[in-house]
């Protein structure tokens, strides 16, 4: 197993913010979701996360995002996307 870390920038419609996607990741998953950054409104949710884990653990876990209907965009490099 090669330990991974993958930064992504998430973006939850209204309907799924109050949803414990996250929570769900690490219990799902094996991964361990950070939360490196957010803002949360009524209307919508950002979330900076960085997925740490074995990469086919990643990639299944933002599926399940994805498949959510959370948007989830990487983030290149170490600078952390405006919330």
């Amino acid at each position: 197993m090669t330990v991974a870390n993958r930064k992504v920038y998430c973006t939850f419609p209204k309907e799924l913010i109050k949803e414990p996607l996250l929570y769900n990741l690490g219990k799902n998953f094996n991964v361990i979701p950070n939360i490196r950054g957010a803002s949360i409104t009524d209307e919508v949710g950002l979330v900076y996360l960085e997925l740490e884990g074995d990469e086919a653990e990643i990639e299944k876990a933002v599926q399940y995002l994805r498949e959510r209907k959370v948007r989830v965009d990487d983030v290149v490099g170490d600078a952390a996307p405006p919330l």
